[in-house]
């Protein structure tokens, strides 16, 4: 995970490119400061958080479209609201530094931050959530591609053992089969498995 310092156009979550944030940290008193940039950069501030026992239930509730999360006085406090968003995966998490610290960087890296800025300015900020819900709709997208190519070796791996054939004529009949429905492959190995777990 890289420090974001790129720009890229704006990713908007309605038409206006209003974003729904949710700003989380252990210090009370760095929630307003950071909200006022938010809302002065366009974007809804839908919750602002200090507790890890309420922030997932918040961010469930308020379904933002990207996290602030500041490292407060607590390195592992800020490490936990990153659990706790990201165990929702509604949304990416951006981490607020005052300092660069690479350990906690790493640490919060493996708890699923998207990204991370340095001494917070309005410009930066934008930046980073352009860059990170990018990224994060990459991320999904990539996601959707392996889920749907698992089902598929399902369905192929069902074929096989039904009909006895290779994996070359599971795919083939998969695709003459798409393609006599007018269906996505996806979709006609997706009913095929859950058709097999329902009669098995």
């Amino acid at each position: 995970m890289a420090r974001v310092t790129d720009s890229l156009p704006p990713t908007a979550a309605d038409e206006s490119g209003q974003l729904r944030v949710l700003i989380a940290n252990e210090r009370r008193d760095r929630l307003d400061p950071l909200a006022e940039v938010v809302t002065g950069l366009g974007h809804a501030v839908v919750a602002r958080e200090t507790e890890v026992a309420n922030v997932a239930a918040v961010t469930a509730r308020e379904r933002p479209d990207v996290a602030l999360v500041g490292l407060g006085l607590s390195s592992e406090h800020a490490l936990d609201l990153i659990d706790r968003i990201v165990s929702e995966s509604t949304c990416p998490v951006i981490a607020l530094l005052t300092a660069e610290d690479p350990a906690w960087i790493r640490e919060a890296a493996k708890r699923g931050v998207f990204a991370y800025i340095v001494d917070t300015d309005a410009a930066e900020l934008q930046s980073a959530i352009d860059i990170t819900l990018q990224r994060f709709t990459e991320y999904h997208a990539l996601q959707g591609a392996f889920g749907r190519r698992a089902v598929i070796e399902q369905a192929k791996g069902i074929l096989m053992a039904t009909r006895g054939v290779t994996a070359d004529e599971a795919f083939a009949l998969l695709r003459e089969h798409s393609q006599r429905r007018g269906q996505k492959i996806a979709d006609v190995a997706a009913a095929m498995v859950d058709s097999y777990l329902l009669l098995r």
